[in-house]
């Protein structure tokens, strides 16, 4: 084997693909944010909603669950041109981690509110509280302490899968290091650089998610255990 390794290559694009990552970090953050809302919706409808709505969210949940996000990423970007509705690649990589965060989200979620002791919604009823109060005042802040380790798993997660975005041209981190590595063809040295920054990625929130879950929340999580 006769391939020299040249790293300086690597490491002058390093500013291009610590660009990159930024737009991995963005993707990630609006991907779990929406899906995280529109789960803890789906959670609530799950055990609080009536008989159409638990079969609806149920629906949906088995949907997105049971096929792959690079299909229903694929559907978003390429199928609804056909109907009128253009997104761009960055768009519709986004909206589809997010509607499929939704559903994972949601039944994370839905644990959450059945580790809700029934005394607890007893005595918000008796306070004559609404169920939007008895959502916000007791059953959040309840359930963010006992999900709160599988939440920032789930980030973790995001953070990784959204690589799937350089299949639709997103010059997120693996786009841009495909982009070089297509230029230079110095593809080992430029992919070893890019793994390296996302162990750095995932380290750096696994110890911010940490931190706020134990000064918070007060649990441990990351690397603090």
């Amino acid at each position: 084997m006769n391939y020299t390794f040249q790293f300086g290559e690597a490491l002058k694009e390093l500013p291009y693909l610590l660009g990159g990552a930024i737009v991995t970090l963005e993707i990630a953050f609006m991907a779990f944010w929406s899906g995280a809302i529109l789960g803890l919706a789906g959670a609530y409808g799950l055990v609080y909603g009536p008989r159409w709505i638990k079969r609806s969210v149920g629906t949906y949940i088995t949907f997105f669950t049971n096929t792959p996000s690079v299909v229903q990423i694929f559907f978003l970007f390429y199928a609804l041109p056909e109907a009128g509705i253009l997104l761009s690649s960055f768009t519709a990589v986004t909206l589809g981690l997010a509607l499929n965060s939704a559903a994972y989200l949601a039944e994370i979620q839905r644990a959450g509110f059945l580790s809700v002791r029934q005394t607890e919604i007893d005595a918000a009823e008796t306070l004559g509280m609404s169920r939007f109060q008895m959502l916000r005042y007791v059953i959040v802040p309840h359930i963010a302490r006992t999900i709160y380790p599988p939440l920032s798993s789930f980030f973790i997660w995001l953070v990784l899968g959204s690589s799937i975005g350089a299949l639709y041209g997103v010059e997120e981190l693996t786009g841009r290091a495909i982009n070089i590595a297509t230029s230079n063809l110095r593809t080992i040295e430029i992919f070893l650089v890019t793994a390296l920054i996302y162990v750095v990625l995932t380290l750096c929130a696994s110890v911010s998610l940490g931190l706020v879950g134990r000064y918070f929340f007060r649990v441990k999580g990351g690397l603090l255990r």
